[in-house]
């Protein structure tokens, strides 16, 4: 989606500024979208990289699991990068950079125990461990990146342990980089946003806030997480029979507010799901998660033991296809099915994008006998970021000269600028950018730079291998209007020797095959009586060199005009040309003999649009 340029821009003085004496904020992710937050701050020669994000591919993105930020930009300039830093442990946080080192060198990783410990078992999976040096850092802890950067890590609350916030001091002036947060004065951990810090950085001087707009259309304060508790706590004590929870994975407060009630109410936990089961590891190492190894049951013990006293907490919130709950509704898992009498808690909201498929989730799993809670109304569920009211206090304390929002799509940029503005922040003091654009900050001004590349990387799912665009368009061709494939033989005087095999494979058509067939053979002979001569050469040794390449798009472009014509309908179209003999003179024994011989040509992927 294009940018809406900045809504008042002052640009002259800092284009006018050196390199060295302007700040640059480079957006590469988590602009006008959810997810794959990334962003590259610049100083003179020295690149600091803020997050690496993934985000979750869409509906048309056919056999795709992972959508990454397009890094043309820091491969090209991968030698200035000085580190990274991580604000906390969420997939759209940290999700991405197993997959950034192996293309990229980032000397150091900067970031909080529990993400730094759900990164390591990233980096082994992907098998880029001692790539980067990975080291954790303390709250109000202060790191010097480079020449140009001090970095200090404050405390913040949101839905994930150990979350920070950032003061990025530059000789340009102090940045805070607010990452996810919301203000949660009663945290499950006890461990409360650090306000002293972020007040003290605004008394001494806020160069430009660049602050978190997930819910900036929302008003109010986002509720603290504790109050999920007695909601959960009454969905607990109403389930007659078995308990399947789900909620995300990373949401450490909230799975231990689960295995707190599980014992509570006395039933044994069974884990489902690799991400579930590795954060509940880690959690429990860093001691985030309090609780005994007699809580939980294996998945091979759970018929063993009444409905009653058994609780299975999975993934699966955003109905993810290959996630455990998933599975069980689709009655694809192999030990645990839904029976009559089972309470499904649906402990997160679903994130834009997947709700189709988290209701159907929701549809299967009451087919099946079960009772479903979920939704707002049943207050199990709070937000982990901050509403209109929580943005309105970040900008009081930090009192920011310049204001850049950031994390959302362009509705809640918009949203978050109007706020800033209700605060008493100049509309000439803040932007709305898009990935890829640059802002440029000296002490007096904010402005526009020259853009970067941006824009998507794919991965399939296989996870080792980028799907290019042309790669995505074939799949979604496919998908929306089938193939039609068809292959003929071609003398060497450039002559059909006989009608095209056709075949059609999510071809949907009231017309005959054979009509389909019938246009096929118009093409192949309009390709050849039209274009041989261009694609044909006789070579000094006599022998015959054609390009079937080029003849094959010939007869794939044109038949592809025609079913559009005659169909409306764009399959795409894989044609197979194949070279015999002239069999002018030739018995029927020798002609069929020669045909068995011939060679085929190259086969063309994918059909030209």
């Amino acid at each position: 989606m294009p940018s809406q340029k900045p809504i008042i821009v002052s640009k002259t003085s800092a284009a006018a500024s050196s390199s060295s004496d302007r700040l640059r904020i480079i957006p590469l992710g988590g602009l006008h979208e959810i997810g794959k937050n990334t962003c590259i701050y610049e100083v003179g020669d020295e690149i600091l990289l803020v997050d690496a994000g993934l985000a979750f591919p869409t509906d048309g993105m056919h056999g795709v699991n992972v959508v990454l930020p397009d890094m043309t930009y820091l491969r090209e300039n991968q030698h200035r990068i000085k580190a990274m830093v991580v604000t906390h442990g969420h997939e759209d946080h940290i999700g991405g950079i197993p997959f950034h080192l192996r293309q990229l060198d980032i000397p150091i990783i900067y970031g909080p125990r529990l993400a730094m410990a759900l990164l390591a078992g990233k980096l082994e999976e992907a098998g880029v461990v001692g790539r980067a040096n990975v080291k954790t850092v303390q709250p109000r802890e202060v790191v010097r990146i480079g020449q140009n950067f001090l970095v200090e890590f404050i405390r913040n609350t949101h839905s994930i342990a150990d979350s920070f916030t950032l003061a990025i001091r530059t000789p340009l002036g102090v940045v805070i980089h607010t990452g996810d947060f919301k203000f949660d004065h009663t945290p499950v951990d006890g461990e409360t946003f650090d306000i002293q810090r972020l007040a003290d950085y605004g008394e001494q001087g806020v160069l430009c806030l660049v602050s978190d707009s997930t819910n900036a259309e929302l008003p109010g304060f986002t509720p603290s997480e504790r109050s999920v508790f007695p909601n959960l706590d009454r969905a607990f004590s109403q389930a007659q029979g078995r308990l399947i929870v789900t909620t995300f994975a990373s949401s450490v407060h909230r799975v231990n507010m689960i295995l707190e009630l599980a014992k509570k109410h006395g039933r044994k936990v069974t884990v489902l799901g690799r991400s579930m089961l590795n954060v509940i590891a880690h959690a429990r190492n860093l001691g985030y998660i309090h609780c005994s190894d007699d809580l939980f049951l294996p998945l091979k013990e759970l018929r063993d033991h009444p409905d009653r006293d058994v609780l299975i907490l999975t993934t699966g919130s955003q109905g993810e296809p290959l996630a455990a709950l998933t599975r069980i509704a689709r009655q694809e898992h192999p030990q645990v099915k839904i029976r009559q009498g089972d309470t499904v808690i649906f402990s997160a909201n679903p994130i834009p994008g997947n709700t189709i498929s988290v209701v159907n989730t929701i549809d299967q799993l009451m087919m099946q006998g079960a009772h479903v809670v979920y939704g707002k109304g049943a207050g199990i569920h709070v937000s982990g970021h901050g509403c209109q009211e929580d943005q309105k206090l970040m900008i009081a304390l930090t009192k920011p000269k310049f204001f850049v929002p950031v994390h959302g799509e362009h509705r809640m940029l918009v949203q978050h600028c109007k706020t800033a503005q209700s605060m008493g922040v100049p509309p000439e003091h803040m932007i709305v950018i898009d990935n890829g654009d640059t802002v440029e900050l000296t002490p007096e001004s904010i402005g526009l730079g020259d853009r970067v590349t941006a824009g998507i990387e794919l991965v399939d799912t296989s996870r080792t291998g980028l799907v290019d665009g042309k790669a995505l368009k074939e799949r979604q061709q496919l998908a929306e209007d089938g193939l039609v494939s068809l292959s003929a033989l071609v003398n060497s005087q450039g002559q059909l020797v006989d009608a095209p095999t056709v075949h059609l494979r999510g071809v949907v058509t009231s017309a005959d095959p054979r009509r389909v067939s019938v246009w096929a053979q118009k093409e192949v002979e309009m390709a050849l009586d039209n274009r041989w001569a261009d694609y044909c050469r006789r070579l000094p040794s006599g022998e015959l060199d054609v390009d079937w390449v080029g003849l094959q798009a010939e007869v794939e472009v044109g038949m592809q005009r025609r079913l559009k014509r005659e169909l409306q309908c764009v399959p795409m179209i894989l044609c197979t040309l194949q070279s015999v003999p002239s069999v002018a003179a030739q018995p029927a024994e020798e002609d069929n003999r020669m045909r068995r011989r011939r060679s085929s040509a190259p086969i063309k992927v994918g059909a030209k649009l």
